[in-house]
Formats: structure tokens, sequence, C-alpha cells
């Protein structure tokens, strides 16, 4: 892309308002190297990415991004062999711990998926091992007493001998007073002293390292310290070089992970662009552009970029593929150059990846070139008039433009006769319609509005203009051409009517009907714009409701996967406790020879395929469509889930609910209350009864006590749950009636204190209400 479109158009002003939603020093280095690019599948990317990243950030929160240095000198400087500053390392730390942490943002990430962000995440490379190494410098970029036992011992034994000079300055100072001007240990040359009077010198021997301008005080070292301060200096020189040593190490280890360092700082970078174009996209309402397959362009409520949020006007512009140039005619006044300009930022804003000042729904070309004569050019040094600049301009455009060229021309063939200049203007728009380029000009010549009517995939457009206040409304019509208002302007603003009369009369009858049939095109605009912008409206609330909706079913779709595979999981548990209790009682039938040993492999195998396997519920259509097909009769056999128990269906009822006997209990299920049992489950049945004869004689799963003296029915329900653990039974029903309740209270009095009894509650309403009792079984 030329440059001087980047300066015609702005294009760095744009840039610097994304800068201001950066973080990071990398961050602001990828924005100075954004341009305009043409490669279509990388823009996508961009937009993909950018797309994406919003989803992430309003399911997880705000990026940790925050602001770093460049590392590139320094990097540099450790690849050289050049000693760096432990602040330099601090730095380099903090770039690879915040590396790391929006690394492990996205990891943890919930909610939301990102395929395309991923792959620029799968390059940041695990920097755990640099981040040990750096462990060494503190927040303050300053090397920790650990570094190494050195310096450890140094600093130290440093500490010990500073405190032991203090102490012995203080008892000085406690004891000679009178001798002193100050009350207080100062430092000169890097020395510990006190400030003695001149007079009293000789009282504290020492050394004089400094004298006060008015020669009053003596900045005396006392003796009692100078060797004290030598161990303290010696050990300081000690420090020194044990610090640079460590530094040095420490530069050589990081030396063979430069390269990794700098894939990190780069992908820091990315990222925090891609959170400066989401931060700059909700500050301005601002959109990502879907793009074109034909250099299509439409931008629904465009806004310039660099206008007041408050002022700017939003204007519809659709150039899609049946047209290669517009043409604004009508006054000089309204906005035409504006609207010029709003349309290549978009296109250059999107070519970079950044978001348009547009609504959603909107669409942009990908041009090789986009070419503007914009604005006063004229040339004093060249000698040049403002016709000879700007056509020196446009016949540098017409040498380089192709059929992949967006061209913008403002106020063409202007600054010369306006016959010759409106000649030049059509033949340069033939001209770039020939080569199939997309231009868009604005004129304020009136033999452009029947070019406009006449030529094919050409279009007229206008700015509207409110004669009630006499102000332009800069609204762009498309369509209808400009008509000039200036007789209409001049009599409401009182021109006297024989002036008026007479400049009428100068207008053809022609040039009347034309502002006549303008004036009706307008009116007709009005009401369809009205209409089309009621449709849009909807359809932008309708897409909002729409990615709500699927926003929901997403997010319930997943809670009920979770809940289920948590229920399945909890299934397995008390399926695993059963087969636990099935091996103890296999295991004592075992012992009294009751059962072959391959009987009981065999039974326990079974047993274990009670487990329920998790399973990916987004398969469960297919199950679905299964089940559907198996069909359902009367007399078929099913499994009642909510009792876990068998039944068999009787008949269909009105209603669409299926009659189900289950032993004594008659109630209607409706079709995903039960499933089927099919006639290979029903051979693997009689296999396992055939197995289980011997531990039990086709118990069921119901036991009726109605009509039974109390002695006998509690006697009936002991023996009756002992054959329900032994035939593994997990849910059974006691039938026990109503009556006086005698029987009732028994029941429940013997469930609440079997220990094998894991809970137990009245049977539905509709399966016996209290005068049935369902208990589960541990």
């Amino acid at each position: 892309m030329n440059k001087k479109i980047l300066e015609i158009l702005e294009f760095d002003k744009v840039k610097s308002q994304v800068s201001q939603e950066l973080s990071t020093s990398q961050g602001s280095d990828e924005l100075e190297n954004l341009t305009p690019i043409t490669d279509k599948v990388r823009i996508q990317r961009w937009f993909d990415e950018l797309s994406e990243f919003a989803l992430v950030v309003q399911e997880n929160g705000a990026v940790p991004l925050s602001n770093t240095a460049d590392l590139t000198e320094i990097l540099r400087r450790i690849e050289l062999d050049a000693s760096l500053a432990s602040q330099e390392f601090a730095k380099i730390k903090k770039v690879l711990r915040l590396a790391n942490e929006t690394r492990r943002f996205f990891e943890q990430a919930v909610n939301v998926s990102f395929p395309v962000l991923a792959q620029t995440l799968d390059k940041f490379v695990d920097v755990a091992y640099l981040l040990g190494l750096l462990q060494v410098i503190d927040s303050a970029g300053a090397l920790v007493d650990t570094a190494s036992d050195k310096l450890f011992s140094l600093r130290e034994s440093i500490k010990k001998s500073d405190a032991d000079v203090r102490k012995i300055l203080s008892e000085i100072l406690s004891k000679s007073q009178s001798s002193l001007t100050e009350s207080i240990i100062t430092m000169r040359q890097g020395r510990p002293v006190l400030a003695v009077r001149s007079d009293s010198k000789n009282k504290i021997p020492g050394v004089v390292h400094d004298m006060s301008a008015s020669g009053q005080t003596f900045y005396i070292e006392p003796n009692r310290v100078v060797a004290l301060n030598n161990d303290v200096a010696q050990k300081r020189i000690e420090e020194k070089n044990e610090v640079a040593r460590i530094l040095r190490e420490l530069a050589e280890r990081i030396k063979p992970h430069v390269p990794d360092i700098r894939q990190n700082t780069w992908l820091i970078g990315q990222i925090d662009l891609i959170n400066a174009k989401y931060r700059y996209q909700l500050a301005t309402k601002s959109s990502v552009p879907s793009i074109s397959e034909h250099k299509a362009i439409k931008l629904y409520a465009a806004r310039h970029p660099l206008i007041d949020p408050k002022k700017v006007v939003a204007n519809d512009l659709i150039f899609d593929q049946n047209l290669d140039t517009i043409v604004i005619t009508g006054p000089n006044t309204g906005g035409k150059t504006i609207t010029l300009k709003t349309l290549g930022l978009a296109q250059l804003m999107a070519q970079s990846g950044l978001p348009i000042l547009a609504e959603i729904g909107s669409q942009v070309g990908i041009f090789n070139e986009i070419f503007a004569d914009i604005g006063d050019e004229q040339s004093i040094e060249q000698s040049l008039s403002t016709f000879s600049s700007h056509m020196t301009n446009i016949v540098k455009i017409l040498d380089a433009v192709d059929t992949h060229s967006l061209v913008l021309f403002d106020e063409l063939g202007a600054g010369t006769d306006p016959k010759e200049g409106a000649a030049l203007a059509i033949s340069i728009l033939d001209y770039l319609k020939s080569k199939q380029a997309k231009t868009m000009a604005t004129t304020h010549y009136p033999e452009l509005k029947a070019y406009g009517v006449e030529s094919e995939r050409v279009e007229n457009a206008s700015m509207a203009f409110d004669l009630a206040h006499f102000r332009p409304t800069y609204q762009l019509v498309q369509g209808v051409p400009g008509r000039s208002s200036a007789l209409e302007i001049s009599r409401r603003l009182g021109l006297q009517a024989q002036i008026l009369e007479e400049a009428s009369g100068f207008l053809t009858e022609d040039e009347h009907d034309v502002n006549v049939m303008i004036a009706s095109l307008e009116a007709k605009n009005r009401d369809m714009t009205a209409s089309v912008n009621k449709i849009r409206t909807l359809e932008k609330d309708n897409y909002l409701l729409y990615k709500e909706l699927s926003k929901s079913l997403e997010t319930f779709t997943r809670d009920r996967e979770k809940e289920l595979n948590k229920a399945r999981i909890e299934a397995q548990d008390i399926v695993k406790v059963a087969v636990d209790e099935a091996d103890s009682i296999l295991k004592n039938l075992k012992d009294k020879s009751l059962l072959k040993p391959h009987e009981i492999i065999d039974a326990k195998h079974q047993l274990g395929e009670l487990a329920p396997n998790l399973v990916d519920l987004s398969q469960n259509k297919v199950l679905k469509k299964a089940k559907a097909k198996r069909g359902l009769k009367p007399g078929a056999e099913v499994l009642v889930l909510s009792y876990n128990q068998r039944g068999n269906l009787i008949r269909l009822a009105k209603d669409g609910r299926w009659e189900v006997q289950m032993g004594l209990i008659s109630t209607k299920l409706s079709e995903d209350e039960f499933e089927p049992i099919e006639p290979e489950e029903e051979t693997k049945k009689t296999k396992t009864k055939a197995v289980k004869k011997t531990v039990s004689t086709g118990i069921r799963a119901q036991l009726d006590l109605r009509g039974t003296r109390y002695e006998e029915a509690k006697k009936m329900l002991d023996d009756y749950i002992d054959q329900a653990l032994l035939a593994n039974l997990h849910q059974i029903t006691i039938v026990h009636g109503i009556g006086t309740g005698v029987i009732r209270e028994m029941v429940r009095d013997y469930l609440q204190r079997s220990r094998h009894v894991k809970s137990y509650e009245y049977a539905p309403q509709n399966a016996g209400g209290s005068g049935a009792t369902i208990a589960t079984l541990r």
C-alpha cells in the first residue's frame, strides 16, 4: 500500500487512538509496524482472533497485561557477552512472568473455544526454567542475598560490622555531646563520621574526612571504628565482585534461550495488540466486518474515526459488485469530502485487521492499492496552479491503477473552465471504469448528474440539505443526484422577488424539470431509507437475540452434560459398592459349594456390567433415533427409569402416554420415562436367571403386605429384604396399604433401623402414594 494514502487519510492518527489502549512496549512495537495488507487469509485470521478474544474476555474477564520494558537492546547485549545490571535482568523477568501469566490465563479459560487464537497462543515457549534462574533477582531489581553462599556470608558480615560501627559511634555520641555540633552520625567519602567542633577535635582522635565551609566543624571518623570500616570497605569490594560474577554467570545461562525470550516477547506484543483492538472496539462501538469476494463494500452507519463522536454523522455506503463508480454531485458544502475519507479510512483499517466504525453486518473489499486526490495540492515552489497540481497527481494515479484499486477523487475536474472540467471528469471516470477499478468521486458539475443516470455501473449520490433550517445534514443519499438550492435559499434569505424571477428565467425548462425530478426522488428515498432502517433494526435485534439464545443453549447443554456425567459417576460408585457386596456374598456361596467357579466368574462379570459408562452426550441424537425406530406396542416389556423396575405396556392412552403395569401397580408414563427392553436383553436375562437360580427363586422387586398380621408382616419383610440383597436389587417397593397405619409404621420403622437401607420414601401419587413405600438398598 502506497504511503501517500496513509498520509492523506491520516491513518497514523487512528493508530494513535488504538495506542492509548496498549499496555506493553512490545504491543507498541507491533502497532507501530502495523500497515494495511492485501492477504485476505491473514486479514480474516486477524478478524477471527479479535472475535474469539472478545468471547474469552466476556466469559473470563480481562487478560492480565501490564507495563513492560523493551528487551531488544538488552537481549542483543546478552548475545554480545556484554555485562548487564541486575535491573536489566529484572526487566527480562517481568516480561517472562507476564508471558507465563498470559499463557495460563488462556489455558484456564472456560465456557468458550478459540481455535484460531489458540494457534498463536501455542507458540508461547515454556519459560519455567528461566524464571527459576531469575529468582535471584527481587522485585526491586536487586540481587537477593541467597544468590550464592559467598554473597550471603559477605552481606551478613557487612551487616554485623555496620551494626558494630553504629553501636560504637552511638556510645561516643552519648558521651561527647559537648564536643559535637550535631548529635547525628553522617557520611563523608562513604565513611560514617561525627560532626566535631573545631576546638574539640583533639578530644575525639580519628581521621578527618571533611570540614565545614565556616571551619567550625570537622567530620571525624573515630579511631575506634577505622579498622572496622576498613574491613567493611574490603568486604563491599568483595561483594561487588561476587555480584558481577553471579550476573555474568546468569547472562551466560540465559544466552542460549534468547530466541525463546524473543518469541515470548513478540507473542506478548501480539496479545496486547489484540487486546487494544478489542478495547478500541468497545470504546468506539465499532465492529468486525466481513470480507467480500468481489470487492463489494457495504458500510452500515459508517462514521469517521477522527471526528468527535458527539458530532459525527453516520452514513450507509453501499458500493456493491454491480457498481464501478459512485458520483456524489451537488454544492461544495455538506460533507462530500468526509464521505470519501470515511470510505478510504474504513478500508485501510479493515486491511490492517482493525475494527471499523460501522454497524455489525458491514462488509469490506480487499484492494491492492488505494489512491486519492483530496484537498488543495497547489505547489508554490513548482509554480503550479490548483488545477495543474491536481492533474499531476491524477496522471500518476491513472498510470498505476488496475482492477484491484480503489480511487477517491475530491472535486474531480475543478479549477478550470466548467465545460472542459466536466468533460475531463467524465473521460477520467470512463477510463477508470474500463479498468474495472472502484471509484468514488465528488463534483459540483451538473453534467456529471446525467453521466450517473445514463452510464452503466455508475450511480449518482448526493448530500442532503435541510432547507427549513438552511444547513447541511451531512447525510449521504445514494441513487439521487444533488440539486442546487441557491434560488430557494436566496428567496428565504430575503432576496428581492424581481431578481429571483429574472434568475429563474435564465434556467431552461429541462433544468426546472430535473430539479422537480430530483426533489421527487429525494422524497421517495427518504421513505425507502426509513423502511430500510426499520428492517435493519429488526435484523439487528434478531441477531442479538440469536446470540443470546445460542449462548444460553450452549450453557444449558454444558451444565446438563456435567450433571448427567456427575450422576453416572455416582451410579458407578453405587454399583461398585454393590459389586463389592456381591463379591462377599458369592465368596460365601462358593465356600458352601453352592456354585461352580466358572458360574461365579460369569455372575461377577454380569454384575460389573451394571456400571454405566460415561458417554459423550453430543452423540445422544443417535441414541434417540435408535430408540424411535424400535417401536412400542402393548405387551412389550420396559424398564421404568424413575423406579429402575421392569413393567409391561398395557395400552396407549389418548393423551399420548402409555399405561404401564408394574406388579400390582398401574401408572401412566410418557415415552421418555421408560426404556424398551430389547429381545437380546431378554436373552441375557434368561442366562442371568440360570446363574441366579441357586441364589434366589424369582425374587420380585415388590412385596405386598396387605391383609397380613403385624408379626407375620414383619417376618415377611425381614425375609424379603434378605432375598432382595442376595438378588442384588437396588430398589424395592413395599405395598402396605393405608388402613389403620400399623403395618405402614412397622415398615417405616424397620427400614429406618436397617443398615442395608440407604433411603426410603412414599411412592408417587400415580404409583400408590402413601399406600406404598419405595426403598433404596445399599
